[in-house]
This record gives C-alpha cells, structure tokens and sequence, in this order.
C-alpha cells in the first residue's frame, strides 16, 4: 500500500526485506513508494510526497532502486511531479551507485554462501539480546547499518549500534561504545537517512569516499 503502515505500508516493506533474507531469497527490494493506491468516496490511500521521498531513501540501500507509479499513477506523487522529488530522487540514484562495488561484492557471496544483500543485524551481532526485537534497522552486508524514516511528519530515529565505534556516514561522526551495545537519537532530515558504517570497515570507507567525489557529503 501507498501508506505508512506497518501492515502493508512501508514499514511492512523492511519487514519483507528483513524475513525474506532470512528465508532463503537474497536478493530483496520493494517497490519505492509502494504499489496499491485506492480512491473511492469510503476509503482513500493516495501517496504523499514525504511518503514517496522517504521511500526513496530505503530503496536506495536495497538490491534494487526502481520506482514504481502505482496502480492509480494519477492519484499518487511520482518522481517527476515536481523539480524538488526529481532532485531527491537522482540524490539517491547516484547513493545506491556509489556503493555499486560493494554491492558487487555482496551479489557474489550471496550466490556462494546464500547470505542476503539486506540482512537482519542478528546475523552479524547473534550473542547481542538487543539486536533480537529490531524491527526497522537492518544491515547492508557487514559493513552498513541503516534505521530508515519510517513515520510521516520525522526528522529523527532511534538507532541501535552493537559494540564497537560507528562512522555517521553524512556527517563523519564517531558514535557507539567499545565496551557494549547503545540507543542513539539521531537526526534524520530529509536527504540524510540514518546510516553508518563499522569505524574499521573498508566498504563503509569507500562507500563514503565514493559519496565525497559524487559532492554529497557535507563539507
């Protein structure tokens, strides 16, 4: 649905990418923005613009970015509908290119080993009790953790980091303990979904050099 629900909205999206790794399909996405629009006088589900912007965001640390129009394209806000989505969408087109390589790299060991491209952080952290009731943070490969907006009218998530120092891909800011696993707030403004790499991971490092050249990092 074009919706935010956690049923069948876009929270439902990252619980599909999440199970579905788990359940022997490596290579997931979801259809950015959603698909099922309905309009009839008792009951509405039109896509709004944040929707769709946020969407975005997700699709671009998935196996695949595409768009979708939707069922109904007339009632729903498409990439194309004005000059700011368009923007935001071709921010996001060249972030899901920029880690093209890494990408590669986790498309061959999912057909060696049969580890999904998004996985569930458990993989990775299986002794961490905390990991186990993540429901919307997943990780890309071993080296990316993301904690996607996922509620309309937010410019902040709660994200999990499991011990160790964590790179605030956006911004280059260190947070996490050595010691132990720890809850941050993070800010989350539209265009800077909450990610971060391992301090030590060479795919985080070349990830954010790649985003640097393309100028999407702050200065």
């Amino acid at each position: 649905m074009v919706d935010w629900d956690e049923h069948d909205g876009i929270k439902s999206a990252v619980t599909g990418l999440l199970t579905s790794g788990l359940s022997g399909y490596s290579l997931e996405h979801s259809d950015i923005g959603g698909y099922t629009a309905i309009d009839n006088p008792l009951l509405q589900y039109h896509r709004s613009r944040e929707l769709l912007w946020r969407w975005i965001e997700l699709g671009a640390f998935a196996a695949v970015f595409r768009t979708h129009e939707g069922n109904i394209p007339e009632v729903n806000h498409q990439i194309y509908s004005d000059e700011e989505t368009l923007r935001h969408f071709v921010r996001f087109a060249k972030v899901y290119a920029a880690w093209k390589p890494y990408r590669l790299d986790l498309v061959k060991e999912a057909s060696e080993k049969g580890l999904p491209v998004v996985r569930h952080p458990f993989i990775h952290y299986p002794h961490d009790p905390e990991v186990l009731d993540l429901r919307y943070q997943f990780m890309v490969g071993a080296g990316l953790m993301v904690a996607p907006v996922l509620d309309p009218g937010t410019d902040e998530v709660e994200v999990y980091l499991p011990a160790g120092r964590w790179v605030h891909l956006w911004r280059g800011t260190k947070l996490g303990s050595l010691e132990r696993g720890v809850y941050e707030t993070v800010p989350a403004p539209m265009g800077e979904p909450a990610v971060f790499y391992k301090e030590d991971s060479e795919e985080g490092i070349r990830f954010e050099q790649a985003l640097g050249r393309l100028g999407l990092l702050e200065s």
